[in-house]
């Protein structure tokens, strides 16, 4: 029986007694207060107090997708605010590009996630696979959703172990934190301006598979399309992506 059903006769249950039936729909918790008043057994009182905690649950996830919809109507910018480049370890060309800093990216979501009901942290574990850092989306009635992202420690630079690590946290921070809101940065420079919406599941596991197919480099796509990894791809340029692949398929 589904959980509608239970509580419809749950309701009955505990309210036949009752000369007039209440003008809203009766909620688990109204049907539990109402079961005690009555001197319900242990058994159905359990079975509302469960049925009340899903309830409950399922009212916080609906208010954490309202939320996150709300703010994301409201379009917001994240403006890539600093230059970086490194020099090619095969003496190639040397490698600049602009990022958003994570102050940046706070700034700019932090108070608008805030205004919806909603916040955010961040947890950090350290193994053998490398860094691992999980951002928590969560909202004021308790839903939560999380992502999570890894990389080693960037010892590029010279920079010491403890420096290393420090600026791996920051970039997998700014970068799920990102992810988790499915936004990305913008170039100072592009007038586009708003939100950059990201490629949704399906079109990140349509690209995936045509990686495998035309056995192409990903890490060589990502640097040709100025991203650092597939999910950070704008919708906008999925047709490049895909096009740029098709390309690499060998003559039948």
């Amino acid at each position: 029986m589904t959980e509608q059903g239970t509580l419809k006769i749950m309701a009955q249950d505990v309210t036949a007694a009752d000369a007039a039936p209440p003008a809203h729909s009766i909620t688990p918790m109204e049907m539990l207060q109402i079961a005690v008043e009555k001197g319900a057994d242990i058994e159905k009182l359990q079975q509302l107090m469960s049925l009340h905690e899903r309830w409950e649950a399922n009212q916080a996830r609906k208010a954490f997708v309202q939320a996150l919809t709300a703010f994301k109507a409201h379009p917001l910018t994240v403006v890539k605010n600093k230059k970086a480049g490194f020099d090619s370890k095969s003496g190639g060309a040397r490698t600049e590009y602009e990022y958003a800093t994570l102050a940046q990216v706070i700034a700019a979501i932090v108070p608008a996630l805030s205004e919806n009901g909603l916040s955010h942290r961040w947890s950090t574990t350290q193994g053998e696979a490398g860094i691992s850092v999980t951002c928590t989306l969560m909202h004021a009635m308790g839903h939560s959703e999380s992502v999570t992202l890894s990389a080693p420690a960037d010892a590029s630079g010279a920079k010491n172990t403890i420096q290393a690590i420090g600026s791996t946290v920051s970039y997998l921070e700014r970068y799920s934190l990102l992810a988790i809101t499915g936004l990305a940065a913008v170039d100072q420079d592009d007038d586009a301006g708003g939100v950059v919406t990201l490629i949704d599941a399906a079109q990140k596991q349509e690209l995936v598979d045509l990686i495998k197919e035309v056995n192409a480099d990903s890490i060589k796509l990502c640097k040709y399309l100025g991203i650092d990894y597939i999910d950070m791809l704008p919708s906008t340029r999925f047709a490049q992506a895909k096009a740029a692949l098709e390309k690499k398929r060998r003559p039948k």
